[in-house]
């Protein structure tokens, strides 16, 4: 089990950066060999099911997740926005939870966590596995707060 947290500043208003974040098969444009389907029909809301497809041919596995909190952003921006997600895969488990914060004028600081297990990985690998998730979720969020079409991202703490 890795439990591991990102955080990331950007211009986005909170409203944007959260729809950025929460949109599931965008997060397919980002993260390589990756396929996103939804389960559930929209909007996003408590027991919405997605699944992500990682891999080829045989390596592939699915990464069922299900959003047990669901706190779009309130029309105040004083409020964090959150989202909570269950991962219930045969393969991979834990959870994930974002947070959209308002931040400076008018931006938005993201903070993304992750408890993620692995089975039948032996603990020997925890280190190397956080390293990978982190660098990979890394860039998956960078990706999704970019522009579309620009090469810039978010600031990293």
């Amino acid at each position: 089990m890795v439990l591991f947290a990102l955080e990331r500043v950007t211009p986005l208003p909170v409203d944007q950066a959260w729809l950025r974040l929460t949109d599931w098969e965008r997060h397919a444009d980002v993260v390589p060999l990756t396929r996103v389907t939804l389960r559930t029909a929209p909007p996003t809301r408590e027991g919405t099911v997605f699944v992500a497809r990682s891999g080829v041919g045989p390596l592939a596995f699915d990464d069922p997740m299900e959003v047990v909190t669901w706190r779009p952003p309130a029309r105040d921006t004083t409020t964090a926005a959150q989202c909570r997600l269950a991962k219930k895969g045969r393969f991979v488990t834990g959870w994930a939870e974002i947070e959209v914060h308002p931040h400076g004028d008018g931006g938005s600081r993201v903070i993304w966590r992750e408890d993620l297990s692995v089975r039948l990985l032996p603990r020997a690998f925890d280190r190397p596995l956080a390293r990978t998730a982190h660098w990979t979720f890394g860039r998956a969020v960078d990706g999704l707060l970019r522009e579309p079409g620009s090469q810039g991202r978010a600031t990293r703490y």
